[in-house]
């Protein structure tokens, strides 16, 4: 337990580089850390995580300058939910896991391992996300296309791991049968059509951002700019009803069904339909509020945001953790709007704390809809 609160604290150290440089457009890996005010290299004992701050008195030694209390926040909370989670799943077993023996660390190395580490990616690039979101109002993608590379490669590989048949059981991966394999694959060739359009200059960016540099702030109009988007997703949306209607052939099913019994590829077009679900979700809402209220309604970097978190809990969780985030988000809106007047708000970090409150009450959630619905 104290070299997963060390670890976590030492992941939350590198998602404060993460966070200040990544918006900056620096690289994460190069040059050494520096302090920002005078630029003098960090020396690895004044690097040591959460104790480096409080030794120094969240001050650099060299030029005396402030140091946030962020960088001691980021990696405590890291900390935290990386033992938390641990804890969690394998030491209280509030999350089913399906392995018998009891001990934390044999269920842990029995399988467990590929489970936590899906999720610990997603919390750490969720913490991060969330801490520039509430910065900068920008959700970097590259941390969004990160976790859903992680959660995609760990779905279709589950398998060899972990038994299929306790994946299943358990839902510890997304996974999909005949008619969402039929669909999602459908839908996924829509995508690559509508992208092979955005690149090939046929299908017209939205919010396209100006050439040069120094170029004043553009005015967009956010109806135009959004019907642009949904001109993206028309064959994404026909890929899909294409890929329900194909299904319906007697030899397609049959297909499908040999299909469904690769795991490899049962874990892969699950993940991809939670990444589509994720992403529809937010993108809908996006669509709808902009037309509505003619100004833009959430950000492209809550789709994928929303998208990357369906590849690892999985299409149905992630649509539950998207309404499950207004609850979240509401009081910080209301002061928001009575004291500092100001009607938008960060939803990344509302998001991103729905899609956690699903993984952690995943065992509660599913029970309920299966004493409700039936499934």
């Amino acid at each position: 337990m104290a070299f997963i609160f060390a670890f976590g604290a030492c992941v939350g150290s590198f998602l404060n580089v993460v966070i200040y440089r990544l918006p900056l457009g620096k690289s994460i890996v190069t040059p050494p850390s520096s302090c920002p005010a005078c630029g003098t290299q960090i020396r690895p004992y004044d690097n040591i995580p959460l104790l480096s701050w409080l030794i120094l008195r969240a001050k650099c030694r060299t030029c005396k300058a402030f140091i946030s209390i962020r960088y001691f926040l980021v990696e405590l909370l890291t900390a935290c939910l990386f033992l938390g989670t641990y804890l969690w799943y394998f030491y209280f077993r509030y999350r089913s896991l399906g392995f018998a023996d009891e001990s934390a660390m044999r269920q842990f190395f029995a399988g467990g391992w590929l489970v936590y580490l899906n999720a610990m990616v997603l919390i750490a690039a969720f913490v991060a996300a969330s801490a520039i979101d509430l910065e900068r109002w920008v959700i970097p993608l590259e941390i969004c296309w990160f976790v859903t590379a992680v959660g995609i490669l760990t779905s279709a590989l589950a398998g060899f791991v972990i038994e299929p048949s306790q994946i299943e059981t358990y839902s510890l991966f997304p996974m999909i049968y005949k008619k969402g394999i039929a669909i999602t694959a459908g839908a996924a060739a829509g995508l690559v059509f509508s992208l092979a359009g955005l690149w090939g200059g046929w299908i017209k960016p939205s919010y396209p951002e100006p050439e040069g540099e120094n170029q004043p702030e553009p005015v967009y109009n956010d109806r135009a700019e959004i019907l642009k988007e949904v001109v993206f997703l028309l064959p994404v949306v026909a890929g899909a009803v294409i890929g329900y209607l194909v299904f319906r052939i007697d030899a397609v099913q049959s297909f499908l069904q040999y299909l469904s019994q690769v795991y490899i590829l049962k874990g892969f077009m699950g993940a991809l339909a939670g990444y589509l679900a994720g992403c529809a979700t937010v993108w809908a809402t996006r669509i709808f509020g902009t037309l509505l209220f003619g100004r833009e309604a959430m950000g492209l970097g809550d789709v994928h945001l929303m998208g990357a978190a369906g590849v690892v809990i999985g299409p149905w969780m992630a649509v539950l953790a998207f309404f499950v985030a207004p609850f979240l988000g509401l009081s910080w809106a209301l002061y928001q709007w009575i004291f500092k007047k100001r009607r938008q708000i960060p939803y990344g970090p509302f998001l991103s704390s729905a899609v956690f409150c699903v993984m952690i009450f995943h065992n509660w959630i599913r029970t309920l809809f299966i004493n409700v619905y039936g499934f």
